[in-house]
């Protein structure tokens, strides 16, 4: 065992001492342990930044909520409930905070290679965000506000969505920081739709930009059952999402989209598996990036269709756009296909800004960096549009407008 993994595992073991479920938890750890860590040698890990957990202290942070705290404002319709440092934060919420489960940590342990943060998650996450629906639709907002220093402990948020047949869910997940300080967070999501259910699902990841971010999301979706996945990720200084996305039931159905930004010296990198398991399964696949300064943007999209899932349909759109000279955006399709009656598409480019659109603006007047910023703003807007919640596409679009300041939605031609 490495020496980080030892460090790991007896911050962990004393930490576990003042947690409930503490036999599932030693499992997790135990689960870990056996594994080890990702490394660069690791294909699926060769664009994250890994370097950064030798500097981490993986200890829980106590949870206490700074007096000033700001949070977007809330969304109308949406049942808003608050987590700092991966602890319910009560006075904020408007929902109760439900107790930890531990049939949620054991569903951790069933999971593969490429989700061990997640069994990092389970063996130290205090409290789950938990949603279930069992009719009807409903509409839950989820802010995770990182607030302790990396030197004074870690966050682990926890989410749980359980969504029954038929039922519908409309979903906000925000990362935040409460303040300057850099953070470590490792968050983890589990999601299940049963058959017919649907779910409209918008990830903001907007940690300051000396936090550290390792997120693991997994899915499986039941018979017509349909996952639309929105994320966006602007903040930290290194980030790894890590999405394995299961079609286990005929006809069900992945629409996943995902913009990342990257400047100064941040890394963006997101890791997406989506299994084809039953017949007539869907996805669509959209991600677009742009990487400036001396940042590294990544998007690692594998579809994976196996024997059982005859007439499959999988779509891949992949796109990086260099905006910084010492930059570097990769993309990577990946199709592994086990059976012949199927319907696979997939395209990927990096490239810099088009040099006859920006002579078009600039003959049209603009300074050269607005119209280097507008164009930027057009690049992300294929996934910015698919937000269909008007009032969070506006926040976002005023978050996109402070990054790329001189290009507002009111000034695209």
């Amino acid at each position: 065992m490495s020496a980080l993994l030892e460090r790991i595992a007896g911050e962990a073991g004393a930490a576990q001492q003042g947690l409930p479920h503490r036999d599932a938890r030693r499992r997790a750890l135990e689960a870990l342990t056996r594994q080890g860590l990702p490394s660069a040698r690791d294909e699926n890990w060769r664009y994250a930044n890994l370097r950064s957990l030798e500097r981490q202290r993986f200890t829980p942070a106590s949870g206490m909520v700074p007096a000033s705290l700001e949070l977007p404002p809330a969304l109308p319709g949406f049942t808003r409930c608050v987590f700092v440092d991966g602890h319910f934060d009560r006075a904020r919420s408007a929902a109760p905070g439900p107790p930890l489960a531990a049939a949620a940590l054991e569903r951790t342990l069933r999971q593969g290679p490429d989700e061990r943060f997640s069994l990092l998650n389970a063996a130290l996450a205090a409290e789950v965000a938990r949603v279930k629906v069992a009719a009807g639709t409903e509409r839950v907002e989820f802010l995770f506000v990182a607030s302790a220093p990396a030197g004074a402990g870690a966050s682990y948020p926890r989410l749980e969505v359980e969504v029954e047949p038929g039922a519908g869910l409309e979903l906000i997940e925000r990362h935040l920081s409460a303040g300057s300080e850099g953070g470590f967070v490792t968050s983890a999501v589990e999601v299940h739709l049963a058959a017919g259910a649907h779910c409209t699902h918008y990830r903001v990841q907007d940690l300051n930009p000396r936090s550290i971010l390792f997120d693991t999301l997994g899915a499986r979706l039941d018979a017509d059952a349909h996952y639309r996945l929105h994320a966006l990720h602007t903040g930290g200084q290194a980030a790894r999402s890590t999405l394995a996305l299961t079609l286990g039931g005929e006809r069900a159905r992945v629409d996943l989209a995902v913009a990342a930004l990257g400047e100064r010296s941040q890394v963006q990198d997101t890791y997406a598996r989506v299994e084809h398991a039953a017949r007539a399964t869907r996805t669509h696949q959209l991600f677009r990036g742009i990487a400036a300064g001396r940042s590294r943007v990544a998007f690692n999209g594998k579809i994976v269709v196996a024997h059982s899932a005859a007439d499959a349909d999988s779509q891949q759109s992949l796109r990086g756009l260099l905006a910084g000279p010492e930059a570097e955006i990769d993309v990577r399709p990946q199709l592994e296909i086990y059976t012949d009656a199927v319907r696979c598409s997939h395209g990927a480019s990096v490239g810099k800004l088009d040099e006859q659109m920006l002579f078009y603006l600039l003959a049209r007047g603009l300074a050269r960096e607005s119209a280097l910023r507008l164009l930027k703003w057009a690049f992300l807007e294929d996934v910015i549009a698919g937000i269909g919640q008007p009032a969070l596409r506006r926040q976002l679009e005023a978050r996109l407008a402070r990054l790329l300041p001189e290009a507002a939605p009111e000034e695209l031609p």
